[in-house]
């Protein structure tokens, strides 16, 4: 299948499941706090989501068992929300997606528990701006290589290294659409751009080395070397201008 053009009416429920994953991840980000286990969050994406009148797209998808990824420290994706205790110190990536009438919203957030280190906070500082760069360069006219070297660039610039084996993705109807969008990359290579194109753009960042391992479990990915690890996602829309944010926080890229 190729990459598929959103209608003006398919990109309305795409922004409205946008809206309700920016919502949810803004309540869960406002409640991560020292001493809380992994699955309190998980109950609170999944009861946030049905109030919002949408439902999580995560759960039994490919068999993940939950409605929320929460991946701390050198846990990079994936990670399974259960009986972990967050400490004091810890950095946690929330990445949840949801569908509303069909269509699909996907996004994450690194955010550190209590207070963090200044190592800490610069790698979810730097990984936050690397999305932005990514988002900056998805316009109309130019190609999917011009997203990737973005954020390859701006995240290895500041002495960062990129996850290869995890990309970002299209979306829509379907949690996972074509074009793959990696995160490394040449500018001037792969697809045009073009209006209407709707992708979730998904930087992971490792301040060690980029390899990684899956754990015990199969699905948490983990740092290789057992360095820190954060993650950004946005749902965008291609169009004429701008890219649009689809899964807009409040108060954030307003």
């Amino acid at each position: 299948m190729g990459i598929i053009i959103k209608s003006e009416r398919e990109i309305a429920l795409m922004r409205q499941a946008g809206r309700i994953v920016g919502a949810v991840l803004d309540i869960l980000m406002k409640q991560v706090k020292p001493g809380m286990k992994t699955k309190e969050l998980d109950a609170i994406a999944g009861r946030e989501v049905e109030k919002l009148g949408g439902k999580p797209s995560f759960k039994g998808y490919r068999g993940f068992p939950a409605n929320l990824c929460v991946s701390v420290n050198d846990q990079i994706v994936h990670g399974i929300p259960g009986e972990r205790v967050l400490r004091q110190g810890d950095i946690v990536s929330l990445d949840m997606g949801a569908t509303f009438k069909g269509f699909q919203g996907d996004a994450a957030v690194t955010v550190g528990v209590g207070e963090i280190s200044p190592q800490a906070r610069e790698l979810v500082a730097t990984t936050e701006d690397v999305l932005k760069a990514g988002i900056a360069a998805a316009r109309s006219g130019a190609r999917l290589g011009d997203i990737s070297a973005a954020i390859q660039n701006h995240a290895e610039s500041k002495g960062y290294s990129v996850v290869r084996e995890y990309t970002g993705h299209g979306i829509g109807r379907e949690l996972h659409e074509e074009p793959q969008i990696p995160n490394f990359g040449p500018a001037g290579t792969g697809p045009v751009l073009k209006k209407g194109m709707t992708l979730a753009l998904e930087p992971m960042i490792n301040a060690g080395d980029w390899r990684t391992k899956v754990g015990d479990d199969q699905w948490t990915v983990l740092t290789a070397d057992g360095s820190l690890s954060a993650h950004f996602e946005h749902t965008i829309a291609i169009t004429d201008g701008e890219a649009e944010i689809l899964t807009s926080r409040e108060g954030v890229y307003a």
